[in-house]
């Protein structure tokens, strides 16, 4: 079945750019099953690849079915053991039959597998997965409140679940009486891991993003009711910054989303917009998808959060098509901008994918040691120290100059967005953010728009930091002050998230944009023609 063989391929195949998993499922051109397949199995096999991978290595399936590469087993035997319809494909294919004619052993080793961990069901292994992908170890072993890296040891911090309440349906008072009435409420994001376990229920309230909660790594809050219904959007801490740094106000006009999918900070943004306006002046928000595929899940979004009074989804529009000085456009006042960047601060997105295949070296050695028939059996099944040379993670390419090409690019296409913004002719602030690490697409960016000619036409300048909304302005992570040419004040204000640290945010970077109304020079309408070289 193509399916099979499609995902297999994601599995084996390295990325020679910075794209996530999602990216390149979805930008394939030729894949017969659906996308949304695809992803799906390729992501929930990685997830549970690494007790997968013992499974198959202690059941001996590749040794005995030839046919079968160590990818396919891992998604095969995923499926038959895991999903609720086994092997999506027909009773008598020979992939189906390959691994179903082993059920009884796989099950087995996989039962094995589980115990040796000390889970007595597989959803304590789900959560055991969870937990161990938040802390990033080099190896799976049982997950321990006490072996969490609280205070000053371990460098990486446990990453919390992030959960926006969605304002325009709910408030946070009634969600803290119904749907987290028996939640503890810990001061801090220490407190909360300190104290949690996956039996306790407990959350934190951010103190710099209004309605925004934090739950331990291992809560799942999918299954709610209030999440299905729209109620809590699952939204990383660092995500939320655009949109609020943006402070929108009631006499604030339209507001432009110039790359909107997947919706969450256009949905943020109609909450913000709902939550300080008035019902007789809310402005409209205008959310820009170039990608039609995209699109379409933005507008779903946009319908789950209630948003469809405050948000035109413009499906199909390239924002740099936009002509600024024509209707809607040309009423905007405000634009939140998060265009594609390298995606080297999310969390998990060191490499694209990781992945552990099972080994046919390990086979061989498990082939010889039973021919041999030793009188002692090894008490612990799992592969030896050396098979972690097997894992197999999707990377991006180490090549210094592949990776600085790569940056290059995507530094040209976000200042030309940037540029392309401060354009609008009653645009009066603009918030520039990316999920990136690297200064290339951060501090250079802004340092180069505000050296533009349309900064300088326009009258652009930076957000300083003690004019920014309050949250923000007490954020203290800021950017690097090399990066922007040694002006201290200038680095004050940039915002920067940090991966994997105490804050428990993702890496992250975002820049506010106001307009000196003194300085402008006006753009009449219908006459932009586009980008000159200087702007460029």
């Amino acid at each position: 079945m193509s399916l099979y063989y499609e995902a297999a391929g994601f599995l084996t195949t390295r990325d020679q750019h910075v794209r996530s998993l999602k990216s390149r499922v979805y930008n394939a051109k030729e894949l017969k099953s659906t996308p949304a397949q695809v992803y799906a199995l390729v992501s929930e096999a990685s997830r549970w690849s690494p007790i997968m991978k013992e499974v198959v290595e202690t059941s001996q399936v590749l040794s005995h079915e030839r046919k079968l590469s160590p990818a396919l087993a891992l998604l095969l035997v995923h499926d038959l053991l895991l999903a609720k319809r086994g092997v999506a494909a027909p009773a008598a294919h020979p992939l189906r039959l390959a691994v179903e004619r082993h059920k009884a052993r796989l099950q087995a080793e996989f039962t094995k597998a589980r115990l040796r961990r000390g889970l007595a069901t597989v959803d304590a292994v789900r959560k055991h997965l969870d937990a161990e992908a938040s802390l990033r170890p080099e190896k799976l072993a049982a997950f321990s409140v006490d072996d969490r890296p609280i205070g000053d040891g371990p460098k990486q911090w446990p990453h919390p679940r992030w959960v926006r309440i969605n304002t325009l349906k709910t408030s946070l008072a009634e969600q803290l009486a119904t749907t987290f009435a028996q939640y503890q409420i810990a001061a801090s994001l220490s407190d909360m891991y300190t104290y949690s376990s996956a039996q306790d229920r407990i959350l934190h309230l951010d103190e710099h993003i209004p309605d925004l909660l934090a739950l331990p790594p291992i809560a799942e809050i999918s299954n709610s009711s209030a999440y299905k219904e729209g109620l809590l959007i699952l939204q990383d801490k660092a995500s939320c910054f655009p949109a609020y740094l943006l402070n929108l106000s009631a006499t604030d006009g339209d507001t432009v989303d110039a790359c909107a999918a997947p919706g969450n900070k256009s949905t943020h943004l109609a909450a913000l917009v709902h939550k300080n306006g008035s019902q007789a002046h809310l402005s409209r928000i205008w959310a820009c998808e170039r990608d039609k595929t995209r699109a379409a899940v933005l507008q779903k979004m946009v319908s789950l959060a209630g948003a469809q009074q405050l948000i035109t989804v413009k499906s199909g529009q390239d924002f740099l098509r936009v002509d600024p000085g024509k209707e809607p456009w040309s009423n905007a006042e405000a634009l939140l901008l998060d265009p594609s960047c390298s995606g080297s601060g999310i969390i998990g997105r060191d490499s694209a994918l990781s992945v552990t295949l099972p080994s046919k070296e390990a086979i061989s050695r498990q082939d010889h040691a039973s021919k041999k028939r030793k009188r002692k059996p090894t008490r612990d099944l799992r592969p030896a120290e050396a098979d972690a040379l097997e894992e197999s993670p999707l990377q991006q390419s180490q090549e210094p100059y592949v990776l600085k090409a790569r940056l290059q690019s995507l530094a040209a296409f976000q200042t030309k967005l940037l540029l392309h913004a401060f354009h609008f002719p009653k645009a009066r602030k603009v918030t520039y953010s990316t999920c990136s690490i690297y200064a290339e697409e951060n501090e250079t960016v802004v340092l180069a728009a505000l050296t533009s000619e349309v900064a300088k036409d326009n009258g652009w300048r930076i957000l300083k930091r003690d004019k920014q909304v309050d949250g923000m302005k007490r954020w203290n992570v800021r950017g690097h002050v090399d990066a922007c040419g040694g002006d201290v004040n200038l680095a004050e204000a940039c915002i920067r998230c940090n991966k994997g640290t105490r804050e428990g945010t993702q890496g992250f970077f975002v820049a506010a944009f106001v307009k000196d109304t003194e300085a402008v020079a006006t753009i009449d309408d219908g006459q932009w023609e586009g980008f000159s070289d200087s702007d460029l």
